[in-house]
Parts: structure tokens; sequence; C-alpha cells
């Protein structure tokens, strides 16, 4: 696979990405667990088929100490007995906040009510920048096919 446009050379996605960088910050230093951060870049990666975020975020996971049977776990979060509650609640949020044209009625008020049973005012603000900011990349990389498989840990950083 070959990409379709370096979204850093042309003029306005490298300005765009520059922003959306930068808009990712204040989520990277709040204080939601890094853990739950790269499980919901994870979930929404696989749902929106967005390899090159995959390859990305569960490499990062793996080498911040994730297990492998978590990061393997992720696609099949409700059977598996590997997460906690709050990441959990992470978890369906990001589902339901990804598939927002699948579900005409948006995050169900069980999801919400969750979410809030586990994380602080600061920690839901981050969450749902989260799972914005990562839709938005994983479109970002479908759209141009930006291909997986060589992405190192910290690359970016």
């Amino acid at each position: 696979m070959e990409t379709r446009l370096n979204m850093f050379e042309n003029e306005v996605t490298g300005k765009f990405v520059k922003r959306l960088i930068a808009a990712s910050r204040p989520v990277e230093e709040s204080s939601l667990p890094k853990a739950t951060q790269e499980l919901v870049k994870i979930r929404a990666s696989q749902i929106n088929g967005c390899g090159m975020c995959l390859d990305m975020h569960t490499k990062d996971a793996a080498a911040a100490g994730e297990t492998a049977v978590r990061l393997a776990m992720v696609a099949a979060w409700r059977e598996a007995v590997v997460f906690t509650e709050a990441e959990r609640a992470a978890l369906a949020l990001t589902e339901e906040g990804t598939r927002l044209a699948d579900a005409h009625t948006g995050v169900s008020d069980e999801t919400w009510a969750a979410v809030r049973k586990h994380f602080d005012e600061e920690q839901i603000g981050a969450l749902v920048a989260l799972v914005a900011t990562i839709n938005a990349w994983n479109r970002l990389n479908v759209i141009v096919q930006n291909p997986a498989g060589e992405y190192q840990p910290g690359m970016f950083g």
C-alpha cells in the first residue's frame, strides 16, 4: 500500500495535523490513565479499520508495559475479564462515540452513567476529547491510506 498524500508535506493538511497534535496535548497531560488512553485509541482504530493507528498505539502500549493478553482482548473487551470497570466504561464510550452514525441515539445514558461513576470531570473531558481526536486521526489515515507496520514506539515524539 502506498500513501495517497503525505499529510506532513501538504500545506493544508500539514497545518491541520500540527494543530491536531497540539489539540491532543491536554488529554496526554490529563490525569486520565495512560493505559486507558491507549485502550481507547486502539478500540476506535479497530472499529474504523485504521491500520496506521493500530500499529502505533498497540506498539506504544506494549512499550509502556501493556500485556499482550490485554492488547489482544481489546476487540472483545465485553467478554474479557482483564479490564477494570473504569476501562470498560471508557471502552463503551469509545464504541458509542465512534459509531455515532450506526446508533441514532449517540452515547447511551447507561454508558454515560458508567463513565461518571469511574472518572472525575477532568478525566471525562479528556475521554470525550480523546474519542473525538482519535476518530479524526483514523479518518485522516484511512482516507490517505497511510500504511501500517513500520512504526517504532516514540518515533513521532
